[in-house]
């Protein structure tokens, strides 16, 4: 029977043996519909490493208009493309850069979770 946390959605965000410090959370017995719901749902990629969102970006074609609209950038922007460790989805110019070329979220959760098994 595990503890669970909510977001503020009230959608389930965690599932602990025991009660964790600084978290709401209620108790739920194993069977229930949300705990299951939970479990089997596929994992929310929030990073990828710089060395697999580059290599998807390959992939999918986008290597080249990726480089051209980080060329028109800040150079700040243009930096954390050329060296950043890895990428953050919503980081705010990981945002504009997507939605520049025309993804919807959904696509921009497809292409971080592909991205996270290469």
């Amino acid at each position: 029977m595990p503890f669970v946390s909510r977001s503020v959605d009230g959608a389930i965000d965690g599932l602990f043996k025991q009660p964790q410090e600084g978290r709401a959370e209620e108790f739920l017995p194993n069977g229930d519909p949300d705990v299951i719901a939970f479990e089997i749902a596929p994992l929310r990629v929030s990073s990828v490493s710089a060395r697999q969102f580059r290599l998807m970006l390959r992939r999918a074609g986008l290597i080249d208009p990726a480089k051209a609209w980080v060329a028109q950038q800040d150079d700040e922007t243009q930096d954390a493309f050329e060296y950043s460790g890895d990428f953050v989805k919503d980081s705010p110019k990981m945002l504009v850069g997507f939605a520049v070329m025309g993804f919807t979220s959904q696509q921009v959760d497809e292409f971080f979770t592909a991205a996270s098994k290469l």
